[in-house]
């Protein structure tokens, strides 16, 4: 009988690799994230983690794509075949329970941390990729609700102040839920 390799290709250590990243920069952010910390956490060495990626930012940039890539996923599945208000309504939903994994919503946060951060320090590099997946993410939404840009923002404008109250750590029950009502929106 063949015995089978438990040996990981590149690609698979790669995916490891933006999952143990996601986890480290949504904790300690791009600045305080070693990556040492990486490395340990997927179970590499940092001269290996480096052929896998040329950089610690390129390993922010997938880690932050992946982000923004998983936000999608969630509002196309939940949102598959609808438009308009409907749709809003089903990403909405869906999106409650994306954030409630901390870890996706302090990644979430730690892109705009970082891409600030690193622009005032003249590093650019971050936030023009940030942008872009951001920016395709914005016209996937806009286009699923409908077309209408104002409908768009008003969904994303929701979705940060969603963001904001599961951050501060506010219950479902708190009163200060009640504004959002059927519009709680999606980053």
């Amino acid at each position: 009988m063949a015995r089978t390799s438990m040996r990981m290709s590149a690609e698979e250590r790669r995916e490891s690799v933006i999952r143990a990243a996601m986890i480290e920069f949504a904790r300690g952010g791009y600045r305080g994230t070693s990556t040492e910390a990486i490395a340990r956490r997927v179970g590499v060495s940092q001269p290996y983690l480096f052929r896998l990626f040329p950089s610690k930012q390129a390993i922010f940039e997938a880690a932050a794509d992946r982000c923004i890539e998983e936000t999608w996923r969630v509002f196309d599945e939940a949102s598959a075949g609808l438009t308009g208000e409907a749709a809003a309504e089903a990403m909405s939903g869906a999106y409650m329970g994306l954030v409630e994994d901390r870890e996706q919503l302090m990644m979430q946060m730690q892109i705009y941390v970082s891409v600030f951060a690193a622009g005032m320090a003249g590093e650019d590099g971050i936030g023009q990729t940030a942008r872009k997946r951001w920016e395709d993410l914005f016209d996937r939404v806009r286009i699923r609700l409908g077309g209408d840009v104002k409908d768009a923002t008003q969904f994303f404008a929701y979705g940060m102040l969603t963001n904001t109250l599961v951050a501060l750590g506010y219950p479902r029950d708190h009163r200060i839920w009640e504004g959002l009502g059927e519009h709680e929106g999606g980053e």
